[in-house]
């Protein structure tokens, strides 16, 4: 959003989504984090101290050059990506520490609150980091709520939130290491005076990468791989581009943040609604049949997009019920899109192999996530090149690249789009969706009706 309204290309806005990338491969390194560590300072600590610590000084120290780094005449994609890529691998190294640790820090009867803290911290993270700051950031938001005499700036700025965590961050990951103690697998279960339970069989580096490699190779796998890989390309444009086009049509990124809020009860109630209908044999009847619904959404916000301008009034702003319109195009998205993660998501744990652990788990979430991540990059990659734009001014150009655009506003021309590739990627991406439906539906059918051994590393 930030960099979108600092009218940077869409190919750059590709470039820059590589930095969600380190939480989908992070089952690469996992098992160095699960294997490595110095018992002195304990497992999950080993990495999660030093992991914090290194965040901490890291948003401190970009404070001070995020603002030459995002300046509105020259914004240094390729620095800030690597610098976030960096920091977002620092924070999955964390998690994967995390989540290990939940495992001994929570007792027995209780682990399954582990799941229900990160979904509280995750929405919590979305609130506070997304919501509340873009609101905050923004000087037309401030300007028209919060004060009495407007100014240039937000009530925030992305140097002064990013401080301000960095301490925060060094201050938490200080207690942790000072006051919390690790506790490890079997003493956890002495504890609990459950030693009779089966502890999971502790595995090095070596033999964790080999297991991994054993499950990718099973028939069953590598079927369930290519549909989890390919299941997310018809939603590309409708999911990556959508939100950048409304604010490239003029509407506030602040209210789009804000929009969020009402929406928040509706994904805490979603998954304990949707896990009623997941729990048999086939879970993933739910993820089919909220697909087209899912395919039909993305043609819906592609209108939504298109009709944006008729609801400009002319002082620039936008009227409440085409708020109220966004916000239901986004609960009805949302109905679809929890619909087929929770199908996945219990899919996931009725097929993994309880001989083997987490692993199985890891590696089908890890494929699950490239599945998504990989088409968003695409389709924002490909926009600029399916757009056909041109200068009002002739000979100048065609405004493709940023030289071009600053050429034609220095003369007092504007670029015109003649053809929005938005649309174009939103009709291959839905008949894409389209035939995929078929394919995938004949795909899954035959692995509900397989038996469990086809999941079985050993018995392969």
């Amino acid at each position: 959003m930030l960099l979108q309204n600092r009218h940077i290309s869409y190919k750059e806005q590709a470039k820059f989504s590589f930095v969600y990338w380190p939480f989908s491969l992070k089952l690469l390194w996992a098992p160095l984090v699960d294997s490595l560590f110095f018992k002195s300072v304990g497992r999950r600590k080993t990495w999660l101290i030093p992991a914090q610590y290194i965040l901490g000084l890291g948003m401190m120290l970009l404070s001070s050059h995020i603002e030459n780094l995002m300046n509105d005449s020259h914004v240094h994609v390729d620095m800030l990506t690597f610098v976030f890529f960096v920091l977002n691998f620092l924070a999955a190294t964390q998690d994967i520490a995390v989540d290990g640790w939940a495992i001994t820090m929570l007792k027995r009867n209780n682990v399954g609150y582990a799941s229900t803290c990160n979904s509280v911290g995750q929405t919590a993270g979305y609130f506070f980091g997304y919501v509340l700051f873009i609101a905050l950031e923004s000087p037309e938001f401030c300007n028209k709520y919060l004060r009495s005499e407007p100014q240039t700036t937000g009530l925030l700025t992305l140097s002064s939130f990013l401080f301000f965590w960095g301490v925060v961050f060094m201050i938490t990951t200080t207690l942790v290491w000072l006051f919390k103690t690790e506790k490890e697998s079997n003493e956890h279960l002495i504890e609990d005076e459950k030693d009779h339970e089966e502890v999971e069989e502790e595995r090095g580096v070596k033999e964790t990468y080999k297991l991994l490699w054993h499950i990718i190779k099973l028939p069953s796998v590598k079927i369930l791989a290519v549909f989890l890989l390919t299941c997310k390309i018809g939603f590309a444009a409708a999911d990556a581009i959508t939100g950048l086009k409304l604010v490239e049509e003029g509407v506030p990124k602040a209210h789009l943040a804000l929009l969020a809020i009402p929406l928040i009860p509706l994904q805490i109630i979603l998954p304990f609604v949707i896990s009623k209908y997941t729990s048999g044999r086939m879970p993933m009847k739910i993820f089919m049949k909220a697909f087209p619904y899912r395919l039909v959404m993305g043609l819906e916000y592609a209108m939504l997009v298109w009709m944006t301008p008729w609801f400009k009034n002319k002082d620039g702003n936008f009227p409440s019920y085409y708020y109220m319109i966004i916000v239901v195009s986004y609960a009805l998205h949302q109905v679809a899109v929890y619909s087929m993660f929770v199908s996945v998501m219990a899919y996931f744990a009725r097929i993994s192999d309880p001989s083997v652990g987490g692993t199985y788990m890891t590696l089908l979430n890890t494929i699950c996530n490239l599945g998504g991540n990989w088409p968003t990059t695409l389709a924002l990659w490909l926009v600029d090149y399916f757009t056909r734009k041109t200068c009002s001014i002739d000979g100048v150009g065609s405004c493709i690249n940023t030289s071009e655009i600053e050429e034609c506003a220095r003369l007092g021309g504007e670029c015109i789009t003649l053809i929005d590739g938005y649309y174009i990627e939103m009709l291959i991406c839905t008949i894409i969706g389209v035939i995929w439906l078929s394919w995938g539906k004949t795909v899954m059918n035959q692995l509900h009706h397989g038996t469990d051994k086809q999941w079985r590393v050993k018995n392969n």
